[in-house]
């Protein structure tokens, strides 16, 4: 069996490293190569340009300079003076290029470039979507030199393969460097990625800091779009929500999950709703007539990335009653009682308003603060009791008459021996019509049927 003597285990081992290093070789971050004519200045320091190394040093030369960007041929004359020209101060409007002649004959041009060494970056890359490139961006302090240029590279870890190269592109509105990465097909979403980055410019040259990513964890979909707040009818303290997905994301493939955060205007703590997939929500939880604040983000259904940035704050109010707002607001109205008896009358609204000079607002007349019953609710309650009246006094008085004819019947009862006459007070009955008797002779005693109607026969005594 083959064995490797000590002495070369190092060496090996030194040999790998460099394969490695020379796999994932990366160009030098470092200034680019200037000319033998360029004059490299930083802004505000002073610079010196000589037109001549020999010569005499009296000699008198005029100074021309073309400014960037002029026409070839043109430019600003300068005063005229010795072998140098004192420059001071620099700023990048003092970029160009400079020559002298003497005597209408050209003897040197040089071009000066005011630089400074480029920030270093702090990129952060994110997708918009899963079939979407990847974007690598970072912000700037201040506005880079016109001759910085900014590079990106993007390639797999751990595996011995040239790097995607990209260049970046500065945004001065936004005021940041921006990339975009194509992928090539088949990139597995879950594989880590190392990112570097370089800008540079004549000054000098800033490399930043490797980033190691995956496709799935950088994903940040853009804010939903259209998002209202609308009331629901006859529902005091329900708002409907509504958005729509942004144009960036495609729902027939890939699908959001949302969340949505509200309040009201006199309240800076948001409430949030998690885990909705639909695109609208109802809040059954809004405060009655008070504006809500609304906003909607949006992130992947299941949960890989990080959420969008919040959408545009939106403003809703829920439904209100009219006759709620009537009755607290009180418009004008003249068909409502007054307390002098005409009720139903329209009287006219000049008798209802102030007779300050000057005061365009109207008085509101508090309807419910003195309320006027119906006269024909007197009317029935006035009947009802004096028929309840009546009933109790017709009943005292019967019963009394009873009370009066039992004590009569006992006083009857101990003087049965007196007899009394009668004496007729008219003519004497006629004559019978038939011999029959029309009272049939005594007999034995029968049961008489009782006449329960006659009340007397309870207090008789019988």
């Amino acid at each position: 069996m083959f064995s490797c003597p000590g002495p070369l285990l190092p060496a090996a081992f030194f040999l790998l490293l460099l394969l490695f290093a020379t796999a994932f070789r990366l160009p030098r971050c470092g200034p680019t190569e200037l000319s033998r004519d360029v004059v490299l200045g930083r802004p505000g320091a002073n610079i010196t340009l000589t037109c001549r190394d020999k010569g005499p040093p009296n000699v008198t030369v005029s100074w021309r300079v073309e400014e960037r960007g002029a026409a070839v041929g043109g430019g600003r004359q300068l005063a005229e003076g010795g072998n140098t020209l004192l420059l001071q101060g620099l700023r990048y409007e003092d970029s160009g290029r400079y020559s002298c002649s003497l005597g209408g004959r050209p003897l040197r041009s040089l071009r000066l470039q005011v630089e400074e060494p480029p920030e270093a970056p702090r990129v952060s890359c994110y997708r918009r979507s899963l079939d979407k490139d990847l974007i690598c961006e970072w912000p700037l302090r201040a506005k880079p030199s016109p001759g910085t240029r900014a590079t990106l590279w993007v390639r797999r870890r751990f595996v011995a393969e040239d790097p995607a190269e990209q260049r970046c592109r500065y945004f001065s509105k936004a005021q940041k460097f921006v990339c975009r990465v194509k992928l090539p097909p088949g990139t597995e979403d879950t594989k880590p990625l190392l990112v570097s980055t370089c800008v540079r410019n004549a000054a000098g040259g800033s490399a930043g800091e490797d980033k190691i990513i995956t496709l799935s964890s950088v994903l940040k979909p853009d804010p939903p779009l259209n998002v209202t707040v609308e009331p629901l009818e006859k529902a005091p303290q329900r708002l409907r929500v509504n958005w729509s997905y942004p144009p960036s994301w495609d729902p027939r493939f890939y699908w959001l999950r949302f969340q949505v955060r509200y309040r009201p205007e006199p309240t800076q703590t948001f409430t949030e709703v998690d885990q909705v997939t639909t695109t609208w929500l109802d809040i059954r939880d809004a405060w009655r007539g008070t504006r809500h604040v609304v906003q909607v983000r949006a992130q992947e259904e299941f949960g890989h990335g990080t959420w969008s940035e919040w959408s545009r704050e939106v403003v809703g109010t829920p439904w209100t009653d009219p006759r709620d707002f009537t009755s607290e607001m009180g418009p004008f109205s003249s068909q409502f009682p007054v307390d002098d008896g005409t009720y139903g009358v329209t009287l006219p609204p000049e008798l209802f308003r102030e007779d300050t000079a000057g005061d365009l607002g109207e008085t509101v007349v508090e309807a419910t603060s003195s309320p006027v019953m119906s006269p024909y609710a007197f009317l029935v309650a006035g009947g009802s009791l004096l028929l309840g009246i009546a009933l109790c006094i017709a009943i005292v008085v019967r019963y009394r008459q009873t009370w009066r004819m039992g004590g009569q019947r006992g006083a009857k009862a101990e003087g049965e021996g007196q007899q009394h006459g009668l004496v007729p007070l008219g003519h004497p009955s006629p004559p019978a019509l038939s011999d029959t008797p029309l009272l049939s002779p005594p007999g034995p005693p029968t049961l008489r049927a009782l006449h329960v109607t006659n009340l007397d026969y309870f207090f008789s005594g019988q």
